[in-house]
């Protein structure tokens, strides 16, 4: 698959052996294949792919880089940020006991309760659930979707308690939560280490600052690095985290183009000049907000990340009975055109969907103006379907399943 193919009409983007060509204005999605490579990574996986390095010997030096990144004790990188979160729990359950190690997931031991909240129970294409049961330990969520306490985590918090998990996302601002430093004073008053899912956050030094043993970060999402996830914090706990590659972890381990790609793009992440970079993303979003504002029917608003992170976003709200086409048939007709056009706001029901400019390439911008304009123009002349709940093709592993079978 290295023959790279331009694109007709001088559109600035390439395909690769005739794969569909794709805008992402959704953001760092993995099913799109997350983010662009920076060029820093690109070169260092292609330096050291000819050579031999000690695994280990590389992980060290990864752990160096990531701990000057994070300000943290160590590090490593394994195969993802879902990985990161089942490593880090089996570390506190296992230490460096390479027996213990070795009898996961089946004889996790008693002390195996993983303490979250009832909301972090979240899907990020599968459940923050299996993630924690995939190493043998037991999930124990509290409160609700709209109501957690301090008593609520005080009480799951017994002897059998190895570990608090916190999940950091966008798509989780709405909810009930405690805050994460009384989270973690909390679960440290109870001899519990605090591990986060921050898999699609920029900062990962706020959460160790704000009380985490154990971050877990994605190195494609922000980064720019190949795929992998990264696990930084204490040392004892990343070591025994580590050394879990010689049990479950061995289904979940890099190459060493992955290791030193990473390390690669995390330096280069730090060169990064991000206040320009957010002023260059939103001149794209005011485009596309000036190529609507005369729709009836539409409302837009940008805004920030709820998450804090440097990202601001395009909002549509549109009302389907006066421009004729809800939110939901506005995506799938962004995405039916070539190249296509993805966007955040599949969902049934929804009323809005999200627009992001942290991905684009060359012309991108002015594409996706120029479509908007042309499916608003035309919403008369066209009868957009509404996407079908039961259709199995609306879920990712079953379009998955649906191209094998052709």
């Amino acid at each position: 698959m290295s023959d790279i193919k331009k694109i007709p009409n001088n559109w600035a983007f390439h395909t690769v052996n005739g794969f569909t060509p794709i805008i992402n204005v959704a953001g760092r999605m993995t099913s799109l294949g997350t983010s662009i490579t920076v060029p820093q990574s690109r070169d260092a996986m292609a330096q050291i792919m000819p050579c031999f390095v000690d695994t280990h010997e590389l992980q060290a030096a990864a752990s160096k880089t990531i701990a000057r990144f994070c300000h943290s004790e160590a590090g490593f990188v394994t195969a993802c940020s879902s990985a990161g979160i089942s490593l880090s729990i089996a570390a506190t359950m296992t230490g460096c006991d390479l027996a213990h190690i070795e009898r996961l997931p089946r004889n996790p031991g008693v002390k195996r309760d993983v303490v979250l909240m009832q909301n972090h129970l979240s899907s990020y294409g599968t459940s923050v659930r299996q993630a924690i049961e995939l190493c043998g330990a037991n999930p124990v969520p509290i409160g609700t979707s709209n109501s957690v306490f301090d008593y609520q985590l005080k009480a799951a918090l017994g002897e059998n308690a190895t570990a608090g998990l916190y999940v950091v996302s966008h798509a989780l601002s709405g909810f009930a939560r405690i805050p994460l430093p009384r989270f973690a004073e909390i679960c440290h008053a109870a001899g519990v280490p605090v591990i986060v899912d921050a898999a699609a956050e920029q900062d990962p030094h706020r959460f160790l600052q704000a009380g985490a043993d154990i971050v877990i970060f994605s190195a494609q999402k922000y980064l720019g690095g190949p795929t992998g996830g990264i696990v930084a914090g204490r040392k004892a706990l990343i070591r025994a985290a580590y050394m879990q590659n010689i049990g479950i972890g061995r289904a979940m381990k890099v190459g060493k183009e992955t290791v030193f790609g990473i390390m690669a793009a995390l330096d280069a992440f730090t060169d990064c000049d991000f206040p320009a970079l957010r002023a260059t993303r939103l001149e794209a979003l005011k485009a596309w907000q000036t190529a609507v504002k005369n729709v009836a029917g539409v409302q837009t608003s940008i805004i920030p990340d709820p998450a804090g992170n440097p990202v601001d976003r395009l909002k549509l709200t549109l009302d389907p009975d006066v421009t004729g086409i809800s939110a939901a048939s506005l995506c799938q007709a962004l995405a039916a055109g070539t190249p296509s056009i993805i966007a955040r706001g599949k969902g049934i029901g929804v009323d809005f969907l999200v627009l992001d400019s942290c991905q684009l390439g060359p012309r991108h911008q002015e594409m996706v103006t120029t479509r908007l304009k042309e499916i608003f123009a035309n919403v008369a002349d066209h009868t957009f379907a509404e996407p079908d709940p039961n259709d199995i093709r609306n879920h990712f592993a079953t379009e998955y399943a649906r191209w094998l079978a052709e």
